[in-house]
């Protein structure tokens, strides 16, 4: 009885390790993605429907590299049980490139670029290592739960970081306050990350090598194995595909929103930032649902539930024209992306062989981050191409019911916008489609038939 209940404060404070993490991870994406930098690189360093583009692009690459990447670091990682110092390099290169912003200024547009494509190198580098300790601190019949509950934990510290900034940015004008918010903000995830990479012990690897091997090696050849046994689980390729698709939607949706605020309704610093806090919060009441109906029921229930609700909100984003419209569809998209977020990455480590967590999520960051360079690079390109053309249609442009919105950007840069959603509801659509093809309970059954015997 004694021993019970040491292993399950163990297990608690495991846990707990982890949700930190978690908490200075959402802060860096509440302000560097969704609340300050965006909007700061997009208005500020760059001007106009270019800024548009160059975001995207930026968005693109650093998920490319993590695309690249994360494959073969994920398998040294599982084969050295190194997951922990990985998680480490990536969290330094993230926070210290994130504090490095404070330099951006006006008219620095590479070294805006620069420096964000390293911060979010490191953030999602960071997180395949993060999600791959998942299976560690969570039972197969758990793991919806507490995927869930890291979110919503995580969530929650976003907020009181944006609540920190808004006081900020309230009291004092002018930019040099919002960069120092960067500042800020790196500190933040250093603190609630340093826990995690403290005190989180993590299950040990093989570290055996033959004659002649090396980890690079080793990884080679695990992947190539990888890709082999991947014809063996197919229910999880075809989920894969899905995810690479719907995924999309919704980074496009996270990485543009603040952009969108201020382009078709001139919200301002506070605004975004006020409609950011609405986003996390509602995402924190997603993340515990869909964790709670992922264990009940199943991961694909709940993905589909809140894809649909997802899709219901950026239709509604496309003809929305009120400030007060537009802050009651971030509320019932935050409640969809957080939790469409959290059910992914728990189906991973769900779907995943044992002993290959590391491997599979390296695997998922691929499909990620690969969805992620296309997914942001479109929506940058069609928001500056079609910016530039009803430019040219001079007064003759017009987009149905859309009218002129006062204070905002540009008739045309707004036009420009909204004909950008439209990728996104497409991307959401076919996702869902593939993912209603996915048997789970046959790739859950397959995953239990692999597991050693004791």
């Amino acid at each position: 009885m004694q021993s019970s209940l040491t292993d399950e404060k163990l297990n608690s404070r495991r846990r707990w390790l982890w949700y930190l993490y978690d908490v200075g991870n959402s802060a860096y994406a509440a302000v560097v993605i969704l609340a300050i930098y965006a909007v700061y690189f997009k208005g500020h360093v760059v001007g106009g429907a270019e800024g548009s583009r160059l975001w995207g692009i930026s968005v693109g690459i650093a998920m490319l590299v993590v695309a690249v990447i994360s494959p073969v670091l994920g398998v040294i990682a599982d084969h050295t049980g190194q997951k922990k110092r990985f998680l480490t390099y990536f969290t330094a290169l993230s926070v210290g490139s994130t504090a490095l912003l404070f330099f951006v200024q006006k008219g620095d547009i590479l070294l805006g670029m620069v420096l964000f494509i390293l911060a979010e190198i490191g953030y999602r580098g960071g997180q395949v290592f993060y999600n791959s300790l998942l299976p560690e601190v969570a039972d197969q019949d758990e793991i919806g739960r507490v995927s869930g509950n890291g979110w919503a934990i995580g969530l929650m510290g976003g907020i009181v970081c944006l609540l920190i900034v808004l006081a900020l940015v309230t009291l004092i004008d002018g930019t040099l306050i919002v960069r120092l918010t960067l500042i800020i903000t790196a500190v933040y995830f250093a603190i609630f990350a340093a826990p995690l990479l403290l005190w989180f012990q993590e299950r040990g690897g093989d570290n055996n090598l033959q004659l002649g091997e090396n980890v690079f090696s080793v990884a080679y050849k695990k992947l190539r194995s990888t890709v082999k046994s991947v014809r063996d689980h197919k229910e999880f390729v075809r989920y894969m595909v899905a995810f690479l698709i719907y995924n999309d939607g919704i980074l496009m949706a996270i990485n543009f929103a603040a952009i969108f605020g201020a382009v078709m309704f001139g919200l301002d610093q506070q605004q975004i930032i006020l409609f950011m806090i609405l986003i996390q919060f509602t995402s924190v009441i997603g993340a515990y649902v869909s964790g709670w109906i992922a264990d009940k029921r199943s991961g694909k229930e709940s993905l589909v539930v809140f894809l649909l609700l997802m899709i219901g909100a950026i239709v509604g984003l496309f003809v929305v024209d009120t400030v007060p419209g537009f802050y009651i569809i971030g509320g019932v998209a935050g409640l969809a992306l957080s939790s469409v977020q959290a059910v992914s990455r728990a189906m991973v480590g769900a779907l995943s062989p044992p002993g290959r967590s590391a491997e599979f999520y390296g695997f998922f960051a691929v499909a990620g981050r690969t969805s992620s360079f296309i997914g942001p690079t479109i929506y940058g390109i069609v928001a500056a191409e079609a910016a530039i053309y009803f430019e040219s249609q001079g007064e003759s442009a017009s987009f149905l019911w859309f009218e002129l919105l006062e204070g905002a950007a540009p008739y045309a840069e707004q036009l420009g916008q909204r004909v950008a959603i439209l990728p996104v509801i497409l991307f959401l659509v076919i996702g869902l489609i593939i993912l209603l093809q996915v048997d789970e309970e046959a790739a859950r059954t397959q995953v239990m038939e692999s597991a050693p015997s004791p």
